[in-house]
């Protein structure tokens, strides 16, 4: 899509577009990062545990079924653990197998479901709640559930609960001397583990990860923002770039289409003029000075000179100008023009002030051509100011990197208002009530032929001389030679 002169560049905001969906998918993404690594130590956590539970529970069947179960079954004949007697028996053995293990409680289940042993005494010959867990225990399956305390509404909130159980039910089973196979289930071992520090330990773990993850998420979502910022700046830069090159283009286009017009009609008009311009001259000389009709002659004459020199103008925009190049003194075509002008400028009681600082620098330029350009502007900066008025011609030399050397010319007069600064050099614009408006035209042309270029400041800044904060300023670069030394 083609850019239409005068329009506003709005860029696609990358930057902001950038800044919400990078934020959106970062949070997201750490997010769904610290839930799947929580997740898995949880899960990790409640196998380990159920695997220590589970170790624990072979080792007590076994000590259970040696030092309880054939002891008692020799002296007693039957087991009943009512019995004050072989419930201490089998106290001692579970307390013992237990002790150095991290185990809280144990309870021992009969077939029925009944508490027949645990070390909370208080317990004993209660129903078990087990449900489920029970039953997979008493069909030869170990299961597991963890229970927590304290937690929030019923749920399960990382940091919330208070305290976590971890309840491994395991088969008790009647063990086939000199075999590793297992006889009968005898009922059912309840191991309850306290978790809650690991828990913790897990929960600070999450903490770290999420204080780790938005710091790393951080510093690349800053790196990233500031890469695709220098990337807007170069998309904008590159699409008012385009925007310059399309205007020029059709600049260009209008130019050509322009100058071949005028070229046509001015070499028509021109020969016309010149012979009614000789005529005149024929017919003035012929006539007696005293002759009232001889005022007329002269007026002819002075208007077919003036529409000579506008015609003059309109070649000297039409044609392609080349310049015929050649080291010359810019300081030196200045001061030929301030010369030339010196008459008019006294005339008009206009003072000008110089400070050419490039004396002496060499260019590759058309002399002729310059002189041209500069005395356009020279006369158009006498006649924006009033009599008594200031213009000001400075030289000096631009930047480093640009290599090109300035000439400025200002006047005080009272400046071009901003909304006609755009049309200045366009080709038969003007202000003035004579003139064809193809000064600042050719100016540029000029210019532009060397591969230089023109720019206009109205106000100027600084300037303090005549009319208050007015004034207009041609700023004309030239390119120096690669070769020169400052």
């Amino acid at each position: 899509m083609k850019l239409q002169k005068g329009e506003p560049i709005v860029p696609f905001r990358l930057v902001k577009f950038f800044s919400l969906t990078s934020l959106v998918v970062i949070l997201v993404s750490t997010l769904i990062l610290i839930v799947f690594i929580s997740n898995r130590a949880k899960t990790e956590l409640l196998r380990k545990s159920e695997q220590y539970a589970r170790l624990v529970a072979d080792n007590l069947n076994h000590q259970v079924f040696l030092q309880f179960v054939l002891p008692t079954l020799i002296q007693f004949e039957k087991i009943q653990l009512s019995n004050p007697v072989q419930f201490e028996r089998m106290d001692k053995v579970i307390r013992n197998t237990i002790h150095g293990f991290k185990i809280d409680k144990v309870d021992v289940y009969d077939n029925k479901g009944i508490i027949a042993y645990s070390t909370d005494r208080s317990l004993v010959g209660l129903k078990g709640h087990a449900g489920r867990n029970f039953q997979l225990a008493l069909q030869g399956k170990s299961s597991s559930a963890l229970f927590s305390r304290g937690n929030f509404l019923g749920f399960e909130l990382s940091g919330l609960a208070k305290q976590r159980t971890l309840k491994t039910y395991i088969p008790l089973r009647l063990e086939k001397p000199l075999s590793s196979e297992y006889g009968p289930i005898l009922g059912v071992f309840e191991i309850t583990q306290d978790i809650s520090d690991d828990y913790e330990a897990i929960t600070r773990l999450q903490y770290i990860i999420i204080g780790s993850s938005v710091g790393i998420m951080s510093l690349l979502f800053v790196i990233l923002r500031l890469i695709v910022k220098r990337a807007e700046r170069i998309i904008v830069r590159r699409t008012e770039e385009r925007r310059r090159l399309e205007e020029q283009l059709h600049q260009a286009e209008r130019m050509a289409s322009l100058g071949e017009m005028v070229a046509a009609v001015s070499h028509e008009i021109r020969n016309p003029l010149g012979i009614i311009h000789s005529t005149s001259e024929l017919l003035l000389q012929k006539m007696d000075d005293q002759d009232p009709k001889k005022r007329l002659g002269s007026i002819i004459m002075e208007e077919t000179s003036r529409l000579a020199t506008i015609v003059t103008d309109f070649l000297d925009f039409a044609r392609p100008m080349k310049p015929n190049l050649s080291d010359c003194q810019v300081d030196e075509i200045i001061e030929k023009n301030l010369t030339f002008l010196e008459v008019e400028f006294s005339r008009r009681r206009i003072r000008v002030e110089r400070q050419l600082a490039t004396n002496g620098t060499v260019v590759q330029a058309d002399a002729d051509l310059l002189y041209r350009a500069f005395l356009n502007v020279f006369v158009n900066a006498m006649e924006a100011v009033p009599d008594g008025g200031l213009i000001r011609v400075v030289t000096h030399y631009g930047s480093s990197a640009e290599n090109n050397l300035e000439v400025v010319i200002s006047d005080n007069g009272p400046g071009i208002p901003e909304e006609l600064q755009r049309k200045v050099f366009d080709p038969f614009f003007t202000t003035r009530v004579k003139g064809s408006g193809l000064g600042l035209s050719i100016v540029r042309n000029i210019v532009e032929t060397h591969g230089g270029s023109v720019r206009l400041e109205s106000p100027v800044q600084g300037n303090s001389e005549g009319n208050g904060p007015g004034g207009t300023a041609v700023i004309i670069a030239l390119p120096l030679p690669t070769t020169k030394s400052r």
